[in-house]
């Protein structure tokens, strides 16, 4: 059974950490809550031990004949502080161990989580930012905040993320099974720590009047498998959705497009820098030449034809306008019905990416499923089977293939 540590920290959004306890609890995981001492004026002790089962206490002098303060970390296969406040992430930084959670976070030997919390303005704030960046580098996973409502009136930057996000990502980094995020000499970071990579997701929509539109079957499921699973490695992830209706993953930052030309525009803008560059939206080769402004009636009449213009090749752009020296690698995808290695080699030297992931479609897979499958070809001359599996894993494998490129 794994054995989490859920850290609890000073905010509003303490409460939320409730039902991501019940998450952890109920799909198998023994959850010891350690909360700062002020975190008890928003969710009281009783209500913690009555969730997890387990003694909740905020000192290292409760049961000292065990010194929690070191056997929480080291006996801990993940550490989990949500919500992160300003405060906790500054004494995290400094090495304080005024109360049991910062000493856990000491002594933790295990990957560790932080789930930011707090208002815009504290989470823009020079301090911050430093912070977080202190933290990366120590190898902990800290995840972008959430965009939207926070105390009050206000809204921004700086809310948690949604618990059942958090969830998918704890899950991603315990599947991993990778030691790599505390704070302690010798430790190994996620693999993709300190890299910027951009995911595209979803279906591109083409309008022909305001209420009809060219489109394709894409959900975005695949693409925020990508997401969710790069911040679990560490990565600074940036999703461009067209036509999501999933909730944003937690630790990405989502910009939401609907046709082509609106991707293009703002993946081009974001790969600038970029390490790694995912091209996992479905994307409609063609437009209407012109679109209608009113409602194409249908009155007896037999219809005008629909022209229809191609759309920009977003990916072979990527390919031709990249720097060579920045070492970026490009990914592509290609939903097929037809599958072969010729065609799929032919594709990728078209595109110029590194590699071309191919999957088949229909058949129950592809499109708003939960599982894939597919082969992965390099520019390199390598190609590899992933296995029907769930997209999680699927992500995982992808990933594997970029940073084995990324490392050279």
């Amino acid at each position: 059974m794994p054995r989490v540590v859920l850290g609890v920290g000073a905010g509003i959004a303490a409460y939320k950490a409730c039902e991501l306890l019940r998450l952890l609890t109920e799909s198998g995981h023994r959850v010891r809550v350690v909360p700062t001492p002020d975190a008890l004026r928003f969710v009281g002790e009783v209500t913690w031990a009555a969730l997890s089962g387990e003694p909740v206490t905020t000192d290292a002098w409760t049961g000292v004949a065990g010194v929690p303060h070191v056997r929480l970390g080291q006996s801990a296969d993940l550490v989990l502080v949500a919500p992160a406040t300003a405060d906790l992430m500054a004494r995290a930084v400094a090495g304080m161990s005024g109360d049991l959670l910062t000493a856990t976070l000491l002594t933790a030997s295990c990957p560790v989580i932080y789930a930011p919390a707090m208002h815009t303005e504290m989470w823009e704030h020079p301090a911050t930012q430093a912070n977080v960046s202190v933290l990366r580098s120590r190898g902990a996973i800290v995840l972008e905040p959430a965009v939207g409502r926070l105390t009050g009136a206000d809204s921004g930057a700086g809310r948690l993320p949604d618990p059942a996000a958090i969830f998918a990502v704890a899950t991603r980094v315990l599947a991993r099974g990778v030691r790599a995020a505390g704070a302690g000499a010798g430790q190994q970071r996620p693999d993709l720590a300190g890299r910027r990579v951009v995911i595209s997701a979803g279906g591109t929509r083409e309008e022909i009047d305001p209420v009809r539109f060219i489109g394709n079957w894409s959900t975005g499921t695949q693409g925020y498998a990508l997401a969710r699973t790069a911040a679990a490695r560490g990565a600074e992830v940036i999703v461009v959705a067209a036509n999501v209706a999933l909730p944003d993953p937690a630790g990405a930052k989502v910009t939401r497009v609907v046709s082509a030309r609106e991707l293009q525009d703002a993946v081009t803008a974001a790969a600038a820098g970029a390490d790694a560059v995912v091209m996992a939206a479905a994307v409609a080769d063609y437009r209407p030449r012109a679109r209608s402004t009113a409602k194409i009636k249908k009155d007896g009449e037999p219809p005008e034809p629909l022209w229809l213009t191609e759309n920009p090749d977003i990916l072979a752009g990527l390919a031709a306008h990249r720097s060579a020296e920045a070492g970026q690698i490009l990914v592509g995808f290609a939903a097929e019905t037809d599958t072969s290695a010729d065609a799929a080699r032919a594709k990728l030297a078209r595109k110029g990416c590194d590699l071309l992931v191919v999957n088949p479609v229909g058949n129950g897979l592809g499109f708003g499923t939960v599982d894939n499958e597919a082969v992965v070809y390099g520019a390199d001359g390598t190609s590899t089977q992933i296995p029907r599996g769930h997209k999680d894993v699927f992500a995982d494998v992808v990933w594997d293939l970029v940073v084995a490129r990324l490392s050279k």
